[in-house]
């Protein structure tokens, strides 16, 4: 009874504390304010014996629960300290520090190969260091870790810092030692490329393109496709040995499993042709064409789905799916949607930079109604200048000027960004697309269509794809191809000729400069005066003068115009104002005539003998040619005053210095005489000679 009296009583302490309170309080600030310090800290241990306090439970009243001290050094409270660093009460940080270092390293120490695991990374922390290490010691090392990994590489490489000293192994391996690895790690790649440190090690097997390793590591593969393309890690590493490394049998049957669990589990009869042409297989077998449509849509789906779609055998396995789908058919109609639903347009862009990707959407250009295009040619935004230099991404652009029949939206959205949205962009982008052998497609191609100079054998593939859109477009565009690039010719023509005539010097400097300005004289739509008068100013000046004194001798001054091969030829097709017809035998002029000889003339006519005798000669005959030159009496005129100088150098009769050739080496001169079967002999100029015809008596 006495026990539940006190505990009866326990509610009026409780009362006599709440009722005191403010008394309490007012007589603790009154002690801080006239005793203590002005900041001095309130010690809660400091309560008055009769208060009270003691007799709560921490249950009974959750704001006087005591909670254990904190420790000031650690942040966290002494109890908490002693279960997780298991050091006694009392023991600094420092060695509670030390102590756990110490437990860690028994840890590491008591773990399988610690020894050598810990040697390996120390050769490895020398030998990445490759300058700061003598040859000879560099083999001594290259010895000791091999002699360290030998038998034990899968103990190694699935360890993400071991795995490092197996790679510059590799690295510094003779063919042989790399030969010993791969087949110490036979039937283990597929684990490795899921290893996020591991894949890279088969990456450094592979780029030695060792045949042996080669097909000792991909048939690995087989049948763990659609695993190993879908996860994060081994999806990578796979693509890169498709793109790169692969046979060709070896990426179709990389590629048949995309059609069916049969494929990846029933492979070709030894010596039999694998195909992955997905016609030929339908051909054989057309009862299998439904489940081999939807097994592959789904797994090209999947992907795009997860936003894996820079993948070159996901691009190779869409375009096998797109040629295999029936015109207007509503699988094809779906597909389509797929693609064109690809928020951010990642999947168009990815497709673009592959050669089926970039096929596949040319075919979607030609096939594609207005809306389509539009929407196709949109995601391109801000990529063109990107795509016009790449080696398939450029077909897109082709594409678009051949099929879109709405050229001002063509024209709008793509020329401001091939060729810049400002003067200072502009002239920088055209001098690229001038001279660069694939860019420059993109914008010669309107003028020039498939020529063979424009299209060499490295570009052979752009001819036939472009026949095959060609053909299409038969069915699919409204409008008139000749008028459609006519009107693609007008939109492009003023920036074009604005840059020839704000750079001319740098434009003609190249041989691929040269055809460029020659073809937008010749081609372009609008005023040409300026730019032409531009061109003409780049050939003044005295052809044989010697380089300043002053100049570096590193980097010389460009060779005068008339000295180059390029430079003589574009003056002489301008001169002509078009270019040679083979089937009509003649040259095709263009209208409105150019008549470039009468601006050319005042500006060479200080020099005119000089080249008529020089490398350039032909361009003084193209003067006298020219049914348009209305200076041609005076030309003449003062060509026979100089008939003995030119009948010299018809002959062969001038010295070097009086008459100079290309700036070429000395040996490619005496090469090239050799090729002519005249060594040691003089050579004529033979556009010398044809002036002297033309002179007359």
């Amino acid at each position: 009874m006495a026990q539940k009296s006190a505990n009866s009583a326990a509610p009026a302490k409780r009362k006599s504390i709440s009722s005191d309170k403010h008394a309490d309080s007012n007589r603790v600030k009154k002690a801080k304010t006239e005793n203590g310090p002005k900041h001095k800290k309130f010690d809660d241990t400091e309560i008055a014996p009769n208060s009270g306090a003691g007799d709560f439970s921490d249950v009974e009243d959750g704001r006087n629960q005591q909670k254990p001290m904190k420790n000031i050094k650690t942040g966290g409270t002494s109890k908490e300290n002693d279960k997780t660093t298991g050091k006694p009460a009392g023991v600094s940080s420092r060695e509670a520090h030390a102590r756990q270092k110490q437990l860690e390293k028994e840890r590491k120490a008591a773990k399988p190969l610690a020894e050598e695991l810990a040697r390996t990374k120390q050769l490895w922390e020398t030998l990445r260091r490759k300058s700061h290490v003598p040859k000879e010691q560099r083999q001594k090392l290259i010895e000791e870790l091999y002699s360290i990994i030998t038998g034990r590489i899968k103990d190694f490489v699935l360890k993400h810092d071991a795995v490092r000293a197996v790679q510059t192994a590799i690295k510094y391996a003779t063919p042989t030692q790399r030969r010993q690895i791969a087949k110490e790690l036979q039937g283990s790649y597929a684990q490795l490329a899921e290893s996020r440190y591991a894949k890279f090690l088969i990456a450094k097997l592979l780029v030695q393109n060792d045949e042996e390793i080669r097909d000792m590591i991909i048939p690995e593969f087989f049948g763990k496709v659609r695993k190993l393309i879908n996860h994060p890690e081994a999806s990578w590493i796979l693509d890169d040995i498709y793109r790169t490394v692969a046979t060709k049998q070896q990426k179709a049957q990389m590629l048949r499993e995309w059609y069916g669990p049969e494929f990846a589990l029933f492979k070709p009869e030894k010596g039999a042709e694998a195909t992955a042409d997905l016609s030929k297989i339908l051909a054989e077998e057309p009862s299998k064409r439904a489940p081999v449509l939807k097994y592959l849509f789904d797994m090209t789906n999947t992907l795009i789905q997860k936003k894996m779609t820079g993948f070159t055998m996901l691009h190779d396995a869409m375009l096998q799916y797109f040629l295999n789908l029936k015109p207007e058919s509503e699988e094809l109609k779906e597909f389509v949607e797929v693609i064109k639903g690809d928020e951010g347009g990642d999947l168009l862009k990815n497709l673009a930079f592959t050669k089926s990707g970039a096929r596949l959407v040319c075919l979607l250009l030609a096939h594609g109604n207005a809306k389509d295009r539009k929407q196709i040619l949109k995601t391109y935004k801000d990529t063109f200048q990107l795509m016009c230099g790449d080696q398939y991404a450029h077909m897109v652009i082709l594409t678009a000027y051949d099929v879109i029949d709405d050229t001002v939206m063509t024209a709008k959205t793509i020329f401001p960004e091939l060729l810049g949205r400002n003067e200072e962009k502009n002239l920088e982008n055209i001098i690229f697309l001038a001279n660069d052998l694939t860019a420059r497609i993109t914008v010669m191609y309107l003028f020039e269509g498939q020529a063979k100079s424009l299209f060499p054998a490295s570009h052979a593939y752009d001819l036939e794809l472009l026949a095959e859109i060609h053909e299409i477009r038969k069915k699919t565009s409204k409008k008139d191809p000749e008028v459609r690039r006519k009107e693609l010719v007008a939109a492009v023509s003023p920036p074009l000729l604005a840059a020839v005539a704000a750079s001319p010097k740098d434009l003609v400097s190249t041989g691929f400069g040269c055809q460029f300005v020659a073809d937008v004289l010749l081609a372009a739509t609008g005023d040409k005066k300026a730019a032409m008068e531009a061109v003409a100013s780049t050939a003044a000046g005295d052809p044989n003068a010697p380089p300043p004194e002053d100049a570096d001798p590193v980097n010389l001054p460009l060779p005068h115009l008339s000295l180059t091969t390029h430079g003589g030829k574009m003056l002489k097709t301008l001169i002509a104002g078009g270019r040679f017809d083979k089937e009509a035998g003649c040259v095709k002029r263009v209208d409105p005539p150019l008549n470039f000889a009468d601006i050319l003339y005042p500006v060479i006519k200080e020099h005119i003998v000089k080249w008529a005798i020089g490398p350039s000669s032909f361009t003084v005959l193209g003067m006298l040619e020219a049914p348009d030159f209305s200076l041609k009496k005076e030309l003449i005129k003062t060509l026979k005053a100089e008939r003995k100088t030119l009948e010299a150098a018809a002959n062969g009769e001038l010295s070097s210095h009086e008459i100079k050739c290309e700036n070429k080496p000395d040996g490619k001169k005496k090469n090239k005489a050799k090729a002519n079967g005249s060594e040691g002999k003089p050579i004529g100029n033979r556009g010398s000679k044809l002036i002297l015809e033309k002179l007359g008596d």
